[in-house]
């Protein structure tokens, strides 16, 4: 994602980006690093992949970023206590030494390096890390609540900024860095591969923190993260570790981030009814044919305007040309045209709101994946709908995002995104867990 240079920067603001102590697993304490990690705790499609990950090793991070009781509250002392009693055995071991750590994925044609740290937290209205996408309340306390219990930032958020192309500078350390030995490497059953170095020396840090500063970055995954730190921050007189959150920032001019699109799985809802609705609202063609074929009919559709692709019954309906008038109802009049016309806000908007009368807010009702296959395989056996959706552009994103334009949560997915579990900041010194 490309975000401002420097010289669209305020000099007096910028990215402050910290040295930690990484707590990292003990490779002696776990059967494998790769056995261990997970997805981003909002990527796990719940109960499978949970309980994939659940049985690949009984040290795996999901037990504490999704932890599994009763109660919220009981989930979140269960997370507290598992993270305390895996350092006090040394499964998780604090490194010796604060750094900023070089983090490279490689897979699928991809090659993304970064460098993760502790960036000191900032308002939107600052203009140093501009959100995307807004968020829902019930999911920032929900993490704020684990945070609180943990006292530690489990997973990174994924930061874009666009550097410079110079030889010096964050971008050159992280370059010769991964020329070196990794602290870890590791290939997770997606087929990417991980490496961690860690970056010490006073000269690298300080070069890494002295081009930061003269940029902004934008939010590419954890909206509600970086938001449940903002909470968290208010809470914590300052100066506290609280004022910074665990990122990862990627240089998009070197790495280019992939955008795609984040599915709806509406639980309550049939195909059936959902088509009815539709009726004279907007055009609807029923496809037989494999989910490729699908997605590519509609790829060329959302080319023309909005499109969604509804799964649950075996087929797919190719939602699109929708009524100029509906949309004129529903759509609200007081933003860009840019995000108007998005395909998110128009089922927000127009579909969920209006047409089908679904409370976005309710888990009961909507589910938000990643996955494209499993959210039509959970809607046909759960007697739902799937939307599936077509990824927004990336300067799209970029354009709404300087306007200070915020775009329908779960809007986008940015990729590959960081794995959970292989670095952790505590919020407290590790000893004193």
């Amino acid at each position: 994602m490309n975000t401002a240079g420097p010289a669209d920067v305020p000099a007096h603001t910028g990215l402050e980006l910290t040295p930690f102590r990484g707590v990292r697993y003990d490779p002696d304490h776990v059967g494998s690093l790769a056995a261990v990690t997970s997805p981003p705790y909002d990527v796990v499609v719940r109960p499978d992949g949970l309980l994939h990950l659940e049985s690949a090793d009984p040290h795996n991070i999901v037990r504490l970023i999704l932890p599994q009781a009763s109660t919220p509250a009981a989930r979140n002392k269960q997370a507290a206590d598992t993270l305390r009693r895996w350092l006090a055995e040394g499964v998780l071991r604090a490194d010796a030494d604060p750094g900023l750590y070089v983090y490279e994925q490689r897979g699928d044609g991809l090659l993304q390096r970064g460098v993760i740290g502790a960036l000191r937290l900032s308002e939107p209205s600052e203009g140093v890390v501009l959100p995307h996408e807004d968020v829902m309340p019930h999911v920032v306390e929900d993490r704020a609540a684990l945070m609180r219990a943990t006292s530690a930032n489990l997973e990174p958020l994924l930061l874009t900024y666009r550097g410079t192309g110079s030889e010096v500078g964050a971008t050159a350390v992280i370059e010769r860095t991964a020329e070196r030995r990794p602290l870890l490497c590791t290939t997770t059953e997606d087929g990417f591969s991980h490496r961690l170095w860690a970056v010490t020396d006073p000269a690298d840090l300080a070069e890494i923190q002295s081009d930061l500063a003269g940029h902004q970055a934008l939010i590419a995954d954890g909206h509600h993260r970086w938001a449940t730190c903002l909470r968290l921050r208010a809470e914590h007189p300052s100066p506290s570790p609280w004022d910074f959150g665990l990122v990862l920032l990627v240089d998009t001019a070197r790495h280019p981030l992939r955008v795609r699109a984040i599915h709806r799985l509406l639980h309550r809802l049939p195909v059936a009814e959902a088509l009815s609705a539709l009726t004279g609202l907007f055009r609807v063609r029923t496809l037989r044919v494999p989910l490729s074929e699908g997605l590519e009919s509609l790829a060329e559709a959302a080319g023309a305007g909005n499109a969604f692709l509804l799964a649950g019954d075996g087929a797919f309906h190719l939602v699109d040309r929708p009524s100029p008038e509906l949309l004129a109802r529903t759509v609200p009049s007081d933003h860009p045209e840019a995000w108007r016309t998005l395909d998110a806000t128009v089922l927000h908007a127009t579909l969920l709101d209006a047409v089908w009368r679904i409370p976005e807010d309710s888990p009961e009702h909507i589910g938000y994946i990643h996955d494209t296959a499993a959210t039509v395989e959970k809607a046909e056996r759960d007697g739902g709908t799937a939307v599936l959706m077509h990824p927004v552009r990336e300067e799209v994103v970029r354009e709404l995002a300087r306007q200070g334009v915020t775009m329908p949560r779960k809007s986008t997915s940015f990729g590959p995104k960081p794995a959970s579990g292989l670095v952790l900041r505590a919020l407290t010194s590790p000893e004193e867990f």
